[in-house]
């Protein structure tokens, strides 16, 4: 039992899959992926956006194939990015085997809506012969026409039952690099959909609450949602799904991944919603500082508090704290302890600059940390 056991996590386990380089399930960090919204087969503006989803920090990106001219355009952007591409495939069955070839590290399909049994298994064989996993994409709003005839609407057990079918297709043909999403925009349905999966099997889940909404709304769902599922230990990989640009749906998602201590990717910044003991400008501080700070992917915590009510132990807490005092006059905090005065003069570029340095720090750290070991290992050898 750790320090502090309210705030372990037991993951569920799952089997481990891997999409291209990315393991995906077992003990493998949770992954977070988007989809591209630009025209597949307009090649420039998607690995544009696709490198932009990069410095995000993305893991996995989606893109959609619609049509042979997207399968085609698909093997000319794979070897011009660094992670793993997806493909979205929805009905045709030769747009899977297209991508496939194209480079793919993964499919995302139906296999009911691929067609005949001979159709999935060139599919399969396809997945095979290029090294692709799949995943098996549930959706509430197209759920197979015998599903809903017997249970009336989407709801869990039609969800679940429809993956466990597909599931069933793919293993008939001896493929078990697969990973599946049960979604829909009804928080309640997806989340009672994926608890059950969770049951049902030890393939590893993509979470998602589909067409969650725009940036706020959809963030909002999502958080509820999928932060629930990973609460309890559920979930291998997820994606943000909302009306906003990819790299938002990146952003949000390891926000909400970093809130439960899952994963880290930069700065986790702590800071009071402002009131009128504030002794600087709390909310444009913070809106200006988290800005200068994106670039940072070193994980390490800041906090900024407007007065000194919660700022000295919010800071105990912190890598470097700020905490407002009077007369214009703020305490700086090093590694939780009081370390120099700053006057209100350029708070913003002073903070930006010891998160700067203290990620330095910390990255030449875990390099130096690493020749060593590198070191050890070879002496081993």
């Amino acid at each position: 039992m750790s320090v502090r056991p309210y705030r372990d996590i037991y993951r569920r386990k799952s089997r481990q899959i891997h999409v291209g380089k990315v393991a995906v399930g077992g003990d493998a960090p949770i992954t977070v992926q988007t989809m591209t919204n630009t025209l597949t087969a307009d090649v420039e503006a998607t690995i544009a956006q696709i490198r932009r989803c990069e410095v995000a920090g993305a893991d996995i990106v989606r893109v959609s194939c619609p049509d042979e001219a997207s399968t085609e355009a698909l093997a000319k952007i794979v070897p011009e990015v660094t992670v793993p591409i997806v493909a979205d495939i929805h009905f045709h069955y030769k747009r899977a085997i297209e991508a496939a070839k194209a480079g793919a590290a993964c499919l995302r399909i139906n296999p009911g809506n691929i067609g005949s049994a001979e159709r999935v298994r060139e599919v399969v064989q396809a997945a095979k012969d290029h090294g692709c996993s799949i995943r098996i994409g549930v959706n509430a709003g197209s759920l197979e026409k015998h599903l809903l005839e017997k249970y009336g609407e989407p709801c869990p057990e039609a969800m679940v039952e429809s993956a466990m079918e597909h599931a069933r297709l793919l293993e008939e043909n001896d493929f078990q690099e697969y990973k599946i999403s049960v979604k829909a925009s009804d928080v309640f349905l997806a989340c009672a959909a994926y608890q059950a999966l969770a049951e049902a099997t030890d393939a590893p889940l993509h979470l998602g609450v589909t067409e969650a909404g725009g940036l706020r709304s959809g963030t909002i769902k999502s958080s509820i949602g999928m932060g629930s599922l990973l609460w309890a230990g559920i979930g291998d990989t997820i994606r943000v799904s909302l009306s906003a640009e990819p790299e938002e749906e990146v952003r949000v998602g390891f926000d909400i991944l970093k809130a439960l201590n899952l994963r880290h990717r930069g700065v986790n910044v702590i800071s009071c919603p402002s009131c009128a003991r504030q002794q600087f400008d709390v909310i444009e501080t913070v809106k200006v500082l988290e800005e200068r700070l994106a670039h940072i992917t070193t994980p390490m915590t800041v906090s900024v508090i407007g007065c000194v009510v919660n700022g000295p132990g919010e800071a105990r807490e912190t890598d470097i704290g700020f905490t407002g005092g009077g007369k214009g006059t703020h305490q700086v905090y090093i590694a939780g302890q009081p370390h120099h005065r700053l006057k209100d003069k350029n708070i913003v570029d002073h903070l930006v600059e010891l998160v700067e340095a203290k990620a330095a720090e910390i990255e030449a750290e875990k390099a130096a940390g690493e020749t060593r070991a590198d070191g050890g290992q070879a002496a081993a050898e």
